[in-house]
């Protein structure tokens, strides 16, 4: 559905500023009908990106393909009516002040030429599909944070795109409304079948609602794959961003090792009171998460004695087969 390829972003520099390389060879596919999450910190190119995949930035080279339509290579008159293809939030939303929920939501549908009449009818079937039947007369000033997002998803699903790209969507929203944003979200792919891709930097959002992740680093595509695969591998930067291990703190005199596990080859519980018989080890704290529909463990071991007068080997051989993997 969607798939860039080789993608390069320059920006030229100038007497007081070097060139800024935003995109270093960006390869990235997106199936139809999954909900997509590309992470990393500021400045590492999500923004850039997006701008791409949108073709509202002409990359320096490669290529954008989405729903079968190369857009790199569209003249700009053609660019508009592939834009329509795509339903895009970005991260403040922009919807127009001066005009009513409904309104801001028919607008893309005015633009077309679309009648007043389907184009009002159509923006309140997508308000109550988003959970907003009642607030078709609210301004943007008299709705949350939360209903402000989800009036620009309507917006962004008028012309039924096949594809939703979402900027940072939780990024200025409470815990409880950025729940119910995610929950909208996997309710629209659900019943619709859309394609979405979600820019963000929370690892809470991925955790709660992608089936595939990219990380990207300074332009470039470091680790991606589905959550579950992600996940698997407990060594990864990203795996452990998605299930991190509490803080603890210990005595200095003592040792700690980290382990992961996952229920696709066998049990949580029984692994713990597996791990829990190691000779010179003992559980100091654990993080279990649901990810992908698959459960995920991350356990801190304290190495006893035991272990540090020439255990540690044997430690190291019994958690594996406990079946588990040492990451740390």
């Amino acid at each position: 559905m969607i798939t860039a390829t080789a993608l390069r972003k320059v920006y030229p520099g100038d007497k007081n500023r070097a060139e800024v390389v935003a995109l270093d060879g960006i390869d990235l596919s997106v199936p139809a009908g999954v909900v997509h999450g590309i992470v990393g910190q500021s400045g590492a190119g999500k923004s850039t990106l997006i701008r791409c995949l949108t073709a509202l930035e002409r990359p320096t080279s490669g290529s954008v393909t989405v729903a079968g339509q190369e857009l790199t290579t569209l003249a700009e008159s053609n660019l508009r009516a592939a834009r329509r293809r795509i339903g895009v939030v970005f991260q403040h939303v922009h919807l127009l002040e001066q005009r009513t929920a409904l309104a801001n939501v028919a607008q893309p549908l005015a633009i077309v030429g679309v009648s007043r009449t389907k184009r009002e009818k159509r923006a309140r079937e997508l308000l109550e599909l988003v959970g907003l039947q009642g607030r078709e007369h609210a301004y943007p000033s008299q709705l949350s944070g939360g209903q402000r997002q989800r009036v620009g998803i309507a917006r962004a699903l008028a012309s039924e795109p096949p594809v939703l790209l979402l900027d940072e969507p939780t990024s200025a929203l409470d815990g409880q409304t950025t729940r119910q944003v995610l929950d909208l979200v996997r309710e629209l792919r659900a019943r619709l079948g859309i394609t979405v891709v979600i820019i963000t930097h929370e690892m809470s959002v991925v955790r709660e609602v992608c089936d595939t992740v990219s990380l990207i680093e300074a332009g470039k595509i470091v680790q991606e794959g589905t959550v579950a695969d992600v996940v698997q591998d407990g060594t990864s930067p990203l795996a452990r961003a998605l299930v991190p291990t509490p803080q603890v703190i210990l005595d200095d005199a003592l040792d700690l090792m980290e382990i992961s596990f996952t229920s696709r080859s066998t049990e949580i519980g029984q692994v713990l009171q597996d791990v829990g018989r190691v000779e010179g080890a003992e559980i100091v704290s654990a993080t279990i998460e649901t990810l992908a529909g698959e459960q995920v463990a991350r356990v801190q071991l304290a190495l006893t004695d035991t272990a540090k007068n020439g255990g540690v080997d044997a430690v190291h051989n019994q958690l594996t087969a406990a079946g588990v993997q040492v990451t740390s």
